[in-house]
């Protein structure tokens, strides 16, 4: 299991607790929901290893940073000011900006609003998206049984009171359920998309399996750092961040047509369960008109919505062929 080189840095009046590992230019890596900064370990030390400065903040609200109490807290433009802030503490002019799930969107808005602190973005999972005409809320579906489960986490304490109940098989469910070892996705057959509709009455966990053995990219001792983790912080702080949907959309009406004007790269898992959603992969082969440089997307074989934890070789060895280009280090 590996050892990450954790310590705390003030930033945006904020304690953050990062991973902070080798030297070089920097690339702050960001995770996603629920997950922290241990889902990039095998990243860390890749390009460490390679010759970067590479940095994986537990955002804020999750693990060992702390924890706002403010629900529109957690609106994606401080969440960027964060990172700026990072930016700042580490003495780095600028950064190439990489995430995962909620930290590919983190990753697309530091890119498109800070083009003068962020070199080049690399997302995956969740691509780039256009502004839509409506809130988002109003968008989600949802039946008299059923609903979105974006929709599903807009009242709070109802998702915490569920994921907090038993961490370690909330954990696991979702991990698994989301993953390229639940199998492909197929419409109406397979594992539940945890990431899907809920159950009003049910729940998002209980239509989801438990594994019943250790998944492969997950060890015992590495579920119990992310169990630690969440023990510490709670669900609240990332749960509040699909409590911001809508108003990241009012304030992101400022910036509707900005383009994101640096070499970016996309790489999503072909059981990715963000696939299954309709529309997406039109929304992937659209980047193109928001992000002039993107470069061709990678789709990853047999993998899920945690690429970098489920097939961490592909991806460090992507994001350092891609860093070559954008961030190459000085001799």
């Amino acid at each position: 299991m590996p050892k990450l080189n954790y310590r705390n840095v003030e930033a945006n009046g904020l304690r953050m607790r990062i991973a902070d590992h080798g030297e070089g230019p920097l690339v702050l890596l960001c995770h996603g929901f629920p997950e922290s900064s241990y889902a990039w370990r095998h990243q860390l030390a890749a390009l460490a290893e390679a010759g970067y400065r590479a940095v994986a903040p537990d955002l804020r609200g999750f693990g060992g940073t702390s924890v706002p109490a403010d629900t529109e807290a957690y609106a994606l433009q401080h969440l960027v000011a964060d990172m700026v802030a990072i930016t700042d503490a580490l003495g780095a002019k600028n950064a190439v900006i990489v995430g995962n799930d909620w930290g590919a969107t983190l990753a697309w808005h530091a890119a498109l609003l800070r083009p003068d602190r962020f070199s080049a973005v690399a997302a995956i999972g969740v691509p780039i998206m256009g502004q839509p005409p409506v809130p988002p809320t109003q968008i989600f579906p949802q039946t008299e049984d059923a609903l979105f489960y974006t929709l599903y986490f807009q009242d709070e304490g109802v998702a915490e009171k569920e994921f907090e109940a038993d961490i370690r098989r909330t954990l696991l469910k979702i991990y698994y359920a989301a993953s390229g070892e639940a199998g492909p996705r197929i419409e109406g057959d397979g594992t539940p998309n945890p990431f899907g509709m809920i159950s009003r009455k049910g729940g998002l966990l209980s239509s989801l399996p438990m594994p019943e053995r250790d998944l492969t990219w997950l060890s015992g001792g590495d579920l119990a750092v992310f169990v630690s983790d969440y023990a510490q912080s709670g669900f609240r702080g990332g749960l509040n961040l699909y409590r911001n949907l809508d108003r990241n959309w009012a304030l992101q009406a400022a910036f509707a047509g900005l383009k994101v004007q640096m070499p970016a790269l996309f790489m999503v898992g072909f059981r990715d369960s963000g696939l299954s959603m309709p529309g997406m992969r039109q929304m992937i082969e659209a980047q193109k008109t928001l992000v002039p440089q993107l470069h061709e997307p990678i789709f990853l074989d047999a993998c899920g919505h945690w690429a970098p934890q489920e097939q961490s070789a592909r991806v460090s060895e992507n994001l350092l062929r891609f860093l070559a280009e954008v961030a190459p280090q000085e001799r």
